[in-house]
């Protein structure tokens, strides 16, 4: 890069916008400068929807999760008529933080001077005020944000005025019927927080290019094909008679989950949906990783794990669910190990970009779905 060159000069991208196996990969500087990841959170995290979990997990009113998206935190909380509504975590007065974690209020009050919020973020109550001239406590309730929901799975979007959720998922829910996630419940949440960029995350989850090399103790060799999609999302489909969930050797999971049908039916699909959500779907259940940014060199991932309601209920749930966290445990501490790896060698400063192998439809995909976000306000572009 020339001196003074920026860094949303789309010349610097000519070989990352060539066919897969003409291709190279993103520089370095995609996944460690400051400005790189400003301009990602500008373009993309604030204008898009964002996964955020289930609505499942908020199922009586007053139930709430929070989440940071990109530096902005936000909850969730199902109010007394059982709306779900999305509110910034912020309170109206000198903005302390109003709700950690996930719980159950029935009202929100604020650790700092206890102002008081209905689950609609209306302001009930505000102690101390009542000699404040002009101060109209309809004025100050908390600030929505908006919200929609497919097949159980809840969004946010910090635009303003976003264009609907739909258009996002494209034919996603078409492709994804016959899972029937709307039966699903989300049976567990693993947080892990770590040093990489929040694309090298995604990227490793959506190639079957380092399952021979990271995961030959685990899960093994995997070979995929691409998936049509029509979106912002990708997939590629693995073909396999019985679920992947469980470690090979590991007999007797759970049955087949009744409704699927076609391709659902006889393998596992992976996907994107863009920008940071990685859903595994196989035969019997599904999980989600979430690589949400905190920085161009760290990010907290989610990992949530959802059964078919008549699953979870089995009498023998809780003695086979095991099988599967074993899996899970086994696999993404690999993943997560290697995707720091990876950070630490980008940092060097002697590198520069790499070139695809045939096994890498997906990552070359991430990598123009960013640019063409990142580089489209750039008047040069």
């Amino acid at each position: 890069m020339a001196e003074g060159q920026s860094l949303l000069d789309p010349a610097l991208y000519a070989r990352v916008r060539l066919p897969l196996l003409q291709a190279e990969t993103l520089p370095p500087w995609c996944y460690t400068s400051d400005s790189f990841f400003e301009s990602e959170v500008d373009t993309i995290f604030r204008r898009m929807w964002n996964f955020v979990g289930r609505v499942d997990e908020i199922a009586e009113p007053g139930a709430y999760m929070t989440v940071d998206v990109c530096g902005e935190p936000l909850f969730v909380v199902r109010d007394a008529e059982g709306a779900i509504r999305a509110f910034a975590n912020t309170c109206r007065h000198r903005g302390a933080r109003l709700l950690c974690g996930m719980g159950q209020k029935r009202a929100i009050s604020c650790p700092y001077h206890s102002w008081t919020y209905g689950l609609d973020g209306a302001l009930r109550g505000a102690p101390g005020m009542e000699e404040t001239e002009g101060f109209d406590r309809s004025r100050y309730g908390l600030i929505p944000v908006a919200i929609d929901i497919w097949a159980g799975f809840v969004f946010v979007s910090l635009d303003p005025d976003p264009a609907p959720l739909a258009d996002q998922l494209g034919n996603l829910p078409e492709v994804f019927a016959s899972y029937r996630f709307e039966d699903m419940v989300c049976v567990q949440r693993t947080e892990y927080d770590l040093a990489c960029n929040w694309k090298i995350y995604i990227e490793n989850a959506m190639e079957d290019y380092h399952t021979a090399t990271v995961h030959r103790k685990s899960i093994g060799t995997q070979k995929t094909v691409r998936e049509e999609a029509v979106g912002d999302w990708d997939a590629i489909f693995m073909p396999a008679e019985a679920t992947i969930a469980v470690l090979p050797g590991d007999t007797t999971p759970f049955p087949t989950i009744p409704s699927l049908k076609g391709r659902p039916a006889v393998g596992t699909y992976f996907t994107v949906l863009y920008p940071n959500t990685f859903f595994a779907s196989t035969l019997d259940c599904m999980w989600w990783l979430q690589a949400l940014p905190e920085g161009p060199g760290r990010c907290k991932v989610i990992h949530g794990v959802c059964f078919p309601k008549d699953t979870a209920a089995r009498d023998d749930f809780a003695a086979v669910l095991p099988r599967y966290n074993r899996r899970w445990e086994k696999s993404l501490g690999e993943d997560n190990g290697i995707s720091e790896e990876q950070q630490v060698g980008l940092n060097s400063r002697l590198g520069g970009p790499g070139r695809f192998s045939i096994h890498e439809p997906i990552v070359h995909a991430i990598g123009n779905w960013v640019l063409d976000r990142v580089l489209a306000d750039d008047p040069r572009a």
